[in-house]
């Protein structure tokens, strides 16, 4: 019996032994990013306090070519307003949101200019990884930067999956510790090579108890190096309820609350909220723009219209047209741009 006791450790204490040496090699292409952006709850009540009310934040992410090109998670980049990411090495560089996905919560964020000796993570094919796999994530938790966890592939879920969060996306569970901070950060396999994004938890007390979740790394790639699609830039909540008191002249809209800087909806020139509001304990912005067709696809509160537009929106090449009709203080307005190649 005592044989087999020991047979059965060797994996694991093998992996433990070579993860010293994977972790050196892939450290370098870990990065933490800084995100910036005002604070949504509280954005313009007056210049005077806006220096005070901006709102920074930070998560991970992993250098994936040799142009400094990095993927992360798009709940951390999707809205903000100024960007940086630091090396290992402490070297912090600005950098800026080329494509982002929320529905599967990735995105692609390039650096303004590249490092001395720039390290790069290579992408596994997640299609491999099977269940029970040794796995192992790197971020900053909490801000404590390129921590280790390893763990093992707990589950695996396919786009469509209705008991969990991002049914868009296609998951990695894993019982490796996973806390704020480690959001957008590359998940390895033994080999050092990058088999999802991290996403999110599942957690009664918002800690590493719970279950995480990577974006697989075949998804990533996919929707980010292949579809290559836009970055709206857009955060707000569809409004249904409130149409009538709004005076919106059709039954739902998309009510703006932010418009990241430098963004596709900032050069079309959409507008955010600045009125804190509070209505059935839910707080947001009023005073805004109120979307009400993107693309002549009309805003509905229900998955797909969203779905529709996101759709044309990859379907778009370079030079073509983005239309938007909206409401803004009583008045209906028509805005276009054309898409620049930012890639």
């Amino acid at each position: 019996m005592l044989k087999i006791i020991i047979l059965l450790l060797v994996p694991a204490l093998s992996f433990s032994h070579s993860l010293n040496s994977v972790f050196k090699q892939v450290n370098p292409t870990v990065v933490v990013v800084h995100i910036e952006g005002e604070n949504s709850k509280f954005k313009k009540i007056s210049s005077a306090e806006k220096n005070s009310l901006v709102k920074k934040d930070i998560g991970s992410g992993v250098v994936i070519s040799q142009d400094g090109k990095i993927m992360t998670a798009s709940h951390l980049v999707h809205s903000a307003d100024k960007l940086s990411v630091e090396f290992l090495n402490g070297d912090l560089i600005p950098a800026r949101v080329l494509s982002s996905v929320p529905h599967a919560d990735v995105a692609l964020i390039q650096l303004t200019r590249l490092p001395k000796n720039l390290q790069v993570a290579p992408l596994g094919d997640s299609d491999k990884v099977l269940v029970g796999d040794d796995v192992f994530v790197v971020g900053a938790p909490y801000g404590y930067s390129h921590t280790v966890s390893k763990g093992i592939v707990s589950a695996r879920y396919k786009p469509g999956d209705t008991n969990i969060e991002l049914k868009s996306s296609e998951l990695i569970q894993t019982d490796a510790a996973i806390n704020q901070g480690n959001s957008g950060g590359p998940m390895f396999n033994e080999k050092g090579e990058v088999i999802g994004i991290v996403s999110h938890i599942i957690s009664r007390s918002g800690g590493n108890e719970g279950l995480g979740f990577a974006v697989t790394s075949n998804m990533s790639k996919r929707l980010l190096l292949e579809e290559k699609p836009v970055w709206s830039g857009l955060d707000g909540i569809i409004i249904s309820n409130l149409t009538q008191a709004l005076n919106v002249p059709q039954p739902a809209g998309y009510l703006v609350q932010h418009v990241a800087q430098s963004s596709i909806a900032d050069r079309i020139g959409i507008r955010g909220g600045s009125i804190p509001t509070k209505i059935y304990d839910t707080q947001f912005l009023l005073g805004g723009d109120v979307i009400l067709e993107m693309l002549g696809i009309t805003i509905e509160n229900n998955p797909d219209s969203f779905k529709n537009i996101r759709n044309k929106l990859a379907a778009l090449k370079y030079g073509d047209k983005v239309t938007v009709k909206l409401l803004r203080a009583g008045k209906i307005i028509h805005l276009s741009t054309r898409l620049k190649n930012e890639y």
